[in-house]
């Protein structure tokens, strides 16, 4: 019988049969026929209390008034009224049976012991209210009501059911209902199960992400079996809900089971990382694993350290929305005083700037003070955990061995949302730990919808020299009493200034390219969004505000870490015309600041950014609000900084937060080219960890390291030599023809793939090597020389690794390359070197066809053309060899159009930027069928056209089978089995030739949309 299009009663007995049987809850009933006003079952509860709990009947009388009190009191709004019942719920009430007794305390949940609570379900509860409502689904723990479920058919989406949750939330329907409910859940067959709470937006609903140990037909019902097993449904409910600032808050998976491995740690007293994406809910994580260790380790103190002043902020601001007090402490000696004796509990210090003028903290400056304030009776008091916020900045260890001598007996537990670079991953390892739990990575959180998606543009705004006889001529003039030596300089400086802070005009056409992106670019347009522009310095942020003024755009604000300060204006007149730097700088902000303190302007600029974003479009940044900043309004990002690394991906993660429907991605624009050409460094950081201190107390961990690091490293380099040495001679060319043979036969690739798996992770093996201790290399008896010709050869095996990935199509994964969308975060980890040989419109094949390294022979060589031909070449028959199953017909002509290229190629009938055009083309039309206008409109989808194509471009059969796959597939009908079965009956009867339906078979199977 098929069941599409099924009622959601269908589904409802389902669900309901896996909480009685899978779950072991108690069916209540349908409760249709009964009304009810309120969420607490009253003699389910006090049976609980007094047959189960143990209570008198006076004192579970008393507490069953006590939480109906609370829970009717919807007149406080229902946060509160929710907010008030949690804390019953969670810490129990306090009672006196009799009056001059002492008062006891009565539990609602045994939370200690989760098998002992009722755990059950009642259906079709009728709950009185101006309008009435009928929820499908109820969960109740000791009769009160603390789960709710609306089901959807699987024609309609999960988002209604999340829709009618909300609506029953409003006064007008059953509102006072929730007042108890701790998760509000939707679902159904084909989307699976939402989880939200109280007043959770749609756009925030999550969805649960764990394998089950047994397999289910439908995703709710997976769902649902692991999120209400009885201790994970408590434990869910008392360890990972907060309310924050009016808004209550669940866990995501990913907080959820990086927090459980943390417990692990705690418990084995070991430190480690918790790598959280940026804007997946990091601080949370930190606040849910503070409330645990103080409710479970006894005498337990937390200790915060971040090193930038709106990360201490955002944690104090963070900690006193859910109500915990958290002390800041003043300077280093007031951090000793307070650890030295047994409160404050919990505490965050800063690493201060100390004078110097960047956002970062200055670790040695704050290791010094620290120092300094020790007293000779200093013992840290109490079991002390030591969190380190954004711990990558510290991942050379200063810190980190500075707080170790402080506090012997500490935990120390680093946090962070951005990678750790390979070449810092095994010292962060060795500095904390291993990672805590499974890193939540970026693309994770982008398919969880927890983050939005990143497109990136490159818009390069040239400079060039009008005049240089001008310019030779005023620098002779003015510079005639000037030495020699003299002369050199100021035209040294003359080249850095322009180099790094551009000219007015260049300036200018990123002011108009702004300005024009705000009147046409989708939300920037609508007053919706806006955006942050990240300038070079102070002073070229002073000069863009400037420019965005008299271009008459007003709505934009500097914020930076500057100050201005009268003392800024002496000595710098100069009696010209144009003000120095630190005159611009003094005052271009008195203007801006228009008589207001520089702390309450950013104030005001930060809140109106966030809540008003048309009243604040475009904020101008140097360091500050690149990490710690959360505005969902931040859209664009145009960034004019040379970055890299974590400053980098910081910045760019400023705009990928969640906001409204219209909020698709965050978007960047790098007027700086920089993920391009950013070159990869394998340079190790400067390891002075122990430079202040006696090193007999580390000396036999580092000499074992440099020992085992110095004979790995030389045994991975002798292995890659060795793999390469049949080579001669040892150029581009040679290269490929030994490890992948005929780049155009397909046997020689699959033949020597075995020799390329080899050398690619003999290089990885070598690159490694040495990443763990290219610093070191004189400490481990290397001379300059040495480590120099290491150095080279390392970057020489790191090039021909990726070069021969390319030229054998080892490289490319598809997926990669779906329209209109960058994987930036893979882009940035993998990004290299890149020769640009042609300008390619189509930016996500970039990657495809140019991501290869510097050549060292000139570009324009023979040679040299070969070998990037062939690489193009195999690149592209690996795309229509991959997708070939999706549409055969198509990419079979494909395959036609590449062999004539290269024919016409090698025989030399076509120039060379005339085939790049062509192979340019061809690369389009590989990578994105459906950019073509050759198919009837009506074929709208990659599905359709693949239909047309294999069906002799018959229109309306391809449309008719499109319409009779849609409705005759059942969910997970590629098993194998009955379902893919029954698919296939219902195509032959469209085709009526067995053997046809089978090759549409296979066709239909490689379809995405089916």
């Amino acid at each position: 019988m098929n069941n599409i299009g099924k009622s959601e009663r269908e589904s409802q007995n389902r669900i309901i049969q896996l909480f009685k049987n899978e779950l072991k809850y108690t069916y209540l009933g349908n409760w249709e026929e009964q009304t009810r006003a309120q969420p607490v079952e009253e003699k389910l509860l006090l049976d609980f209390l007094i047959n189960t709990q143990g209570y008198s009947t006076i004192v579970a009388n008393k507490a069953v008034q006590e939480l109906v009190k609370v829970a009717t009191n919807i007149s406080i709004g229902l946060y509160d009224a929710n907010k008030e019942v949690y804390k019953l719920l969670r810490y129990g009430v306090s009672v006196r049976e009799e009056l001059g007794e002492q008062k006891e305390r009565a539990w609602f949940i045994n939370w200690k012991e989760p098998q002992k609570n009722n755990f059950a379900i009642a259906e079709e509860v009728t709950v009185s209210g101006q309008y009435s409502k009928r929820p499908d689904i109820v969960i109740y723990v000791n009769g009160i009501a603390l789960g709710i479920i609306e089901l959807k058919n699987s024609r309609k989406g999960v988002e209604w059911g999340i829709r009618q949750n909300l609506d029953n939330q409003k006064p007008m329907f059953i509102q006072k209902f929730f007042t108890t409910m701790q998760y509000v859940l939707a679902g159904n067959d084909t989307q699976g199960l939402r989880y939200g709470t109280i007043e959770t937006t749609e756009k925030y609903y999550l969805q649960w992400k764990e394998e089950a140990d047994k397999k289910f037909d439908y995703a709710i019902d997976k769902h649902l079996y692991l999120m209400c097993q009885k201790e994970r449904f408590l434990e869910l409910i008392h360890d990972f809900v907060v309310f924050d600032k009016g808004t209550k808050k669940l866990c995501r998976p990913n907080q959820f089971f990086g927090i459980k491995a943390a417990h692990n740690n705690v418990h084995t007293k070991q430190g480690g990382i918790i790598w959280h994406t940026q804007g997946s809910g990091k601080s949370l994580t930190m606040v849910w694993l503070t409330k645990w260790i103080r409710e479970n380790i006894d005498n337990s103190r937390i200790l915060i350290i971040t090193d930038r002043e709106e990360l201490d902020d955002q944690i104090e601001k963070l900690f006193l929305g859910v109500e915990e007090n958290i002390y800041r402490t003043k300077s280093g000696k007031d951090l000793i005083s307070k650890l030295n004796n047994t409160s404050p509990w919990l505490m965050a210090s800063l690493v201060h700037k100390f004078g110097r003028n960047s956002e970062e903290g200055d670790f040695e400056g704050y290791i010094e003070e620290l120092k300094k304030s020790l007293s000779s009776d200093f013992r840290a008091k109490g079991n002390i955990y030591v969190f380190v916020d954004e711990c990558h900045r510290t991942q050379s260890g200063k810190l980190h061995d500075a707080m170790k001598l402080l506090l012997p007996d500490a935990l120390f537990i680093g946090f962070t949302g951005t990678p750790l670079l390979k070449k810092d991953k095994q010292k962060s390892i060795e500095v904390f730990g291993p990672y805590i739990g499974e890193p939540y990575k970026f693309d994770e959180a982008v398919a969880d919808g927890v983050v939005l998606d990143l497109l990136y543009e490159a818009r390069d705004v040239e400079q060039f020299v009008t005049d240089q006889q001008s310019i030779d001529d005023w620098f002779d003039a003015e510079t005639k009493g000037l030495t020699d030596s003299a002369k050199v300089d100021l035209k040294r400086k003359w080249g850095t200034m322009q180099k790094v802070l551009g000219s007015k005009s260049r300036l200018e056409k990123i002011v108009f390219d702004i300005v024009k992106d705000f009147k046409i670019k989708p939300r920037l347009s609508t007053g919706e969004g806006n955006a942050m522009l990240v300038s070079s310095s102070v002073y070229n942020a002073c000069k863009y505000y400037e420019l965005f003024q008299n271009a008459g755009f007003k709505e934009c604000a500097i914020i930076t870490s500057y100050n201005p300060h009268h003392g800024d204006t002496k000595g710098e007149e100069t009696g010209e015309s144009t003000p120095t730097e630190k005159l611009l700088k003094y005052e271009v902000y008195q203007r801006m600041l228009n008589g207001k303190t520089t702390e309450d302007f950013e104030q005001l600029a930060k809140t109106q950014f966030i809540k008003e974003p048309a009243k604040m479009k475009l904020l101008i940044v140097v360091d500050k609000l690149l990490t710690g900043f959360d505005a969902p309004s931040a859209t664009y990002l145009y960034i004019d900084k040379s970055m890299q690394d974590h400053g980098l991906f910081q910045a760019i993660c400023r705009v990928n937060r969640v906001d409204n429907e219209d909020k698709e991605y965050g978007y960047i624009v790098d007027y700086k080219d920089l993920f391009k050409s950013l070159q990869r460094s394998i340079t190790d950081y400067t390891s002075g960890a122990f430079d202040e201190y006696d090193l007999d107390d580390v000396k036999g961990l580092l000499s074992d390291r440099y020992e085992v690091s110095k004979d790995r490293l030389e045994s991975a380099l002798e292995t890659v030599i060795a793999l390469c040495e049949p080579v001669h001679p040892q150029d581009e060319p040679s290269f490929i023809r030994y490890f992948c043979g005929n780049t155009e036969n397909p046997d020689d690739i699959r033949e020597t793939e075995e020799r390329r798996v080899t050398l690619y992770k003999s290089v990885v093996a070598l690159i490694r090597a040495y990443a763990n201790i290219a610093n070191e290399m004189h400490k481990i008896g290397y001379t300059e020389q040495e480590a120099e010709k290491i150095k080279k050869q390392v970057q020489f095996y790191s090039d021909l690794r990726e070069t021969i990935k390319q030229a054998s199509g080892d490289y490319v994964d598809l997926k990669r390359f779906e329209p209109g969308m960058r994987q930036l975060m893979d882009m940035y980890l993998d990004a290299k070197s890149s020769k640009k040989i042609s300008d390619f419109e189509n930016k996500s094949l970039v990657d495809l066809i140019v991501h290869v390294s510097e050549p060292t022979e000139p570009y324009g060589n023979k040679r040299s053309q070969e070998a990037v031909a062939e690489t193009i070449e195999n690149n592209v028959r690996k795309v229509i060899i991959e997708e070939s199953q999706t549409n055969p017909k198509y990419y079979e002509k494909m395959s036609i159009l590449l062999y004539e290229l290269i024919k016409q190629r090698k025989e030399e009938t076509i120039a060379y930027q005339e085939y790049l055009e062509k192979i340019k083309q061809l690369a389009g039309n590989v990578s994105n069928p459906m950019g073509t206008t050759e198919y009837p409109t009506t074929l709208n989808s990659p599905a359709k056209r693949a239909l047309f194509d294999n069906l002799d471009e018959d229109e309306i059969l391809a449309l008719a089978l499109d319409n009779v796959i849609k409705s005759n597939k059942l969910d997970g009908w590629r098993d194998g089995g009955l379902k893919e079965k029954k698919l296939r009956i219902a195509i032959n009867e469209i085709i009526k030739d067995d053997n046809r339906t089978e090759e549409l078979m296979h066709i239909v199977k490689a379809q995405n949309e089916y």
